[in-house]
């Protein structure tokens, strides 16, 4: 069962949309990313903060089990998106989250438009998928550098060093 936070913050695409074209026509700035966030960790919550701190609002794109299955494997994700997106929500600097099925969220973030796309160190601007349709509609990307050493793929590993067989 979803908390009672998660479905304040948790919204379907029209209500995203409804959300943050209100939010524009009071010039509030919308900050978007996404990422699967299948264990969180201190590098997850940092990105978070810095995110937000570009503007007044983050949206928070989350990949579905099935889109995580995609990009990750058969074997992830390691916690559902039902408790992916009640962490999520119970963090303050994320203003709404949005579930997607896609493995890159081009389509959304052509229906919400927002100011600001981040994305991580581990990319360059030009490189992204969805840089031409986020330049089209004149919004920015920022690139947010990761804490070292934090990586769901490192707790995997470290949980399977130390419990496995």
């Amino acid at each position: 069962m979803i908390s009672i936070v998660a479905m304040n913050k948790l919204k379907n695409i029209d209500g995203a949309l409804r959300v943050v074209e209100a939010l524009k026509t009071s010039n509030k700035k919308v900050v978007f990313t996404n990422g699967c966030f299948d264990i969180i960790h201190a590098g997850h919550v940092e990105y978070l903060a810095k995110a937000r701190a570009l503007g007044d609002f983050l949206v928070l794109g989350i990949n579905s089990d099935k889109s995580v299955q995609s990009i990750k494997g058969p074997k992830r994700p390691i916690v559902s998106e039902e408790e992916r997106v009640i962490v999520l929500s119970a963090l303050e600097m994320v203003d709404m989250v949005v579930l997607f099925d896609d493995e890159i969220p081009i389509k959304l973030i052509g229906l919400l438009r927002p100011d600001i796309h981040v994305k991580g160190g581990d990319y360059e601007k030009r490189n992204l998928p969805e840089y031409s349709t986020i330049k089209e509609y004149g919004g920015e990307v920022e690139i947010i550098e990761f804490r070292e050493g934090c990586s769901t793929t490192g707790l995997i590993e470290k949980v399977v060093e130390i419990y496995g067989n």
